[in-house]
């Protein structure tokens, strides 16, 4: 699949670059797909929940009342869960929702994904950019000419650039990454992929067989 390349004010430059079909061309396989959004989504889960159980409650342990005969539910004392302002019996307590995925199925996943949006004609290619000073206009500027100011976009850069990152932060919608840390879940969000040439050529380059 070749792709034409535009500038930064999406005009096509009339060259065009070739997607590498064992990246951009397989046959997607949705259900690691669902592994490694599920994976990325459960680690960003603090997992600071909390209630307390029996023993932590503050209380009086005198017994309210006769063990048996009283009519009604057994209550040890003012913590029992059946009373209003006792304890919850099995609450959720601080956990850590983290999953391992083997090397070979984030893999996988990320080529699935940039296969759907190869197929679904939402890659961008556009030259290498730099932006002398951080500004927004000159970013939404760009988006616009690329017709992605209206959809989830993800600039993808080989290395970082502080001034592109803050040209980006204030526009909705508008998300800027590198190359080494693009995943399954950011590529199926963004409505719109914007790859740099020299990204692509590193993803290309990371991602090959």
């Amino acid at each position: 699949m070749e792709l034409s390349v535009y500038n930064i004010k999406g005009e096509d430059t009339g060259r065009k670059v070739s997607l590498d079909e064992s990246i951009f061309g397989i046959e997607p396989n949705e259900h690691v797909m669902y592994l490694a959004v599920r994976q990325y989504m459960a680690a960003q889960r603090q997992g600071t929940h909390k209630s307390k159980e029996r023993s932590e409650i503050s209380g009086s342990t005198r017994k309210l009342g006769r063990q048996k005969g009283g009519g009604g539910a057994r209550r040890g004392d003012i913590n029992s869960p059946v009373l209003v302002g006792g304890a919850r019996v099995f609450g959720p307590t601080p956990r850590d929702y983290s999953f391992k995925l083997n090397k070979k199925t984030k893999r996988l996943a990320r080529l699935s994904a940039l296969s759907t949006k190869a197929k679904e004609n939402k890659i961008v290619v556009v030259e290498n950019l730099n932006f002398d000073a951080p500004k927004t206009k000159n970013y939404a500027a760009m988006i616009d000419g690329l017709n992605a100011s209206k959809k989830n976009s993800l600039l993808v850069l080989s290395e970082p650039n502080k001034n592109v990152y803050l040209s980006a932060k204030n526009i909705p919608n508008a998300d800027v990454i590198i190359s080494s840390e693009l995943n399954t879940y950011k590529i199926m969000k963004a409505a719109c992929l914007l790859f740099t040439e020299d990204a692509l050529a590193n993803i290309e380059k990371n991602l090959k067989a």
